[in-house]
């Protein structure tokens, strides 16, 4: 059956019959899981089946962030805290290959987690990297200063996550890590000239950009590309930057469009990032009168976008089999602490 070019949360950890019956009729192309649909290992098991019984769709992507540290919506008992990208980009500069190795062990176990659950989309990696002065949005979220060591993390996060059958989503293209803003509350705009924006934080992104077949955009402005709009509604950034010189021609999704760094109402949010070229909008809080506007203006998969959506379902990765207990034990002997 047809899929509409959106992602949309849930309020709770059930699926209610009004929720129920607008999947059925509008047809998300995937849901996005937050905490307040984290109740007990078996509800959110029963979410997660729930919510494919009712789009009839047993592949159907089921997204999160569960990155470790500040942000993992599952936490213990249900998941173990994770340790946030930082602390890779620490063991990195002592020792690279045991940084990339314990990147890769720690996405591979949040993986094996959320795939026993029925999640299958990971938001991860994080590949901005943090300017001086920039905000603490993303802070230790990142896996680096450096564009080299963002690149070589980012690559084994996305390794570990693909090992234990999750998809990951590289974020926030086509770079977050200037913004002096939480675009939760307000709009960024970004100097830097295009020179250092290509030669620095378009580089990790460039690197891994034919690795992923998602990717989630910036509600950022760069002044340098468009000094009018946001990335994510932005017809220069995404055709000149994120698909030309980025080269990433992978299914592209908004960053939730309810962030504060989006003016007007959220149909008007939505239908400038569709124009723009974002081929899915992401929707987040499962308020229910504002999905319903998003899913108004969101049409059917179709062209270009429908064929990133195909590549994407084809690229889904099986898990391999992995001994979780081994894999969580040389994680600790790499990071000098406990990992459940």
């Amino acid at each position: 059956m047809p899929t509409k070019a959106f992602i949309c949360g849930l309020a709770g950890t059930s699926l209610g019959s009004e929720e129920r019956a607008f999947l059925r009729q509008e047809r998300p192309w995937g849901v996005i899981l937050f905490a307040r649909n984290v109740g007990t290992a078996e509800t959110l098991r029963r979410l997660c089946a729930d919510i494919r019984e009712a789009l009839e769709a047993p592949d159907l992507p089921i997204l999160i962030d569960q990155e470790g540290g500040r942000v993992q919506r599952i936490r213990p008992p249900l998941a173990p805290a994770y340790p946030p990208a930082a602390a890779y980009g620490a063991l990195y500069r002592r020792d690279a290959q045991a940084g990339i190795e314990a990147a890769r062990l720690g996405a591979q176990l949040i993986g094996l987690d959320l795939t026993s659950f029925g999640i299958n989309v990971d938001c991860l990696p994080v590949l901005d990297i943090p300017a001086p002065g920039s905000s603490e949005v993303i802070g230790d979220r990142a896996y680096g200063t450096t564009p080299q060591a963002v690149a070589a993390l980012g690559a084994a996060a996305m390794a570990g996550l693909k090992a234990a059958g999750v998809a990951p989503v590289i974020k926030h293209l086509p770079g977050h890590g200037r913004a002096s803003l939480d675009t939760h509350l307000a709009l960024p705009v970004v100097d830097a000239d295009a020179g250092c924006l290509a030669d620095w934080d378009f580089v990790p992104f460039q690197a891994l950009a034919d690795r992923a077949s998602l990717g989630m955009t910036a509600h950022i402005v760069f002044s340098a590309v468009d000094s009018e709009r946001p990335a994510t509604q932005s017809p220069t950034v995404i055709a000149n930057i994120i698909r030309e010189r980025i080269g990433f021609d992978g299914l592209l999704m908004t960053d939730d469009i309810s962030m504060q760094a989006l003016s007007g109402d959220l149909g008007e949010r939505a239908r400038l990032a569709l124009r723009a070229g974002c081929d899915l909008v992401l929707h987040c809080n499962g308020e229910m009168a504002e999905m319903r506007l998003v899913a108004k203006v969101a049409p059917e998969l179709a062209g270009a976008a429908l064929e990133r959506a195909r590549r994407a379902a084809a690229a889904m990765p099986q898990a391999k089999a992995a001994d979780r207990g081994a894999v969580a034990a040389r994680l600790c002997e790499l990071m000098g602490e406990g990992v459940a």
